[in-house]
């Protein structure tokens, strides 16, 4: 009997030009994928050109907006679980990454998802943004998260560098999401 692999998305949260999320993203995957033990991708969110929710689009963009939406709709409910890499604004998750959780509901349900962040706090305040989120997507979060510091795991707050004590943490967070989404699965 062959056992399925669990599916875990790795979302890269930031859109902005010269981001820090897709070297720290990358980092992750790299990390994850080594331990053999699901099935891990890469979700670039500044693939997917989502309008703001509610937005009204002139109607030449609509189909293009629409056709974003449901491949971002797609793309997430194929996922039994998630990893987060977002950095942390003005003490909470970047609009891009929160309009783009709005736009989902029941393709989040009954999953669970672990964080990795990176700030001058290591993003942590934009985990408990997510938290408070994500309850209300009925995803279940993990208590441990990831979370580099601009000042000491990043050169010039721009290269990263992480420290190797980390992958203490990425290894119990995958241990983690891995459970969740396993015993919830069971359920879905």
């Amino acid at each position: 009997m062959t056992v399925e692999k669990l599916k875990i998305g790795i979302v890269i949260g930031s859109v902005r030009q010269g981001r820090n999320a897709e070297a720290v993203a990358n980092w992750m995957y790299n990390f994850a994928a080594k331990r053999n033990d699901a099935e891990y991708e890469l979700v670039d969110l500044a693939n997917y050109k989502l309008p703001f929710l509610g937005e009204e689009l002139p109607a030449e963009r609509q189909e293009e907006a629409n056709n974003a939406i449901k491949s971002w709709s797609d793309k997430m409910a194929s996922y039994d679980g998630y990893i987060f890499v977002t950095p942390e604004y003005n003490h909470a998750i970047g609009g891009a990454l929160k309009n783009a959780l709005d736009y989902l509901n029941p393709e989040l349900n009954n999953k669970a998802a672990g964080f990795v962040g990176y700030g001058s706090l290591g993003g942590t305040r934009a985990h408990e943004n997510m938290r408070l989120i994500l309850g209300e997507l009925q995803v279940a979060d993990v208590r441990t998260a990831v979370t580099f510091s601009l000042m000491s795991d990043f050169e010039n707050m721009s290269v990263f560098k992480p420290a190797d004590y980390h992958a203490g943490n990425a290894n119990t967070m995958l241990d983690q999401v891995l459970a969740w989404s396993g015993a919830l699965k069971t359920i879905r």
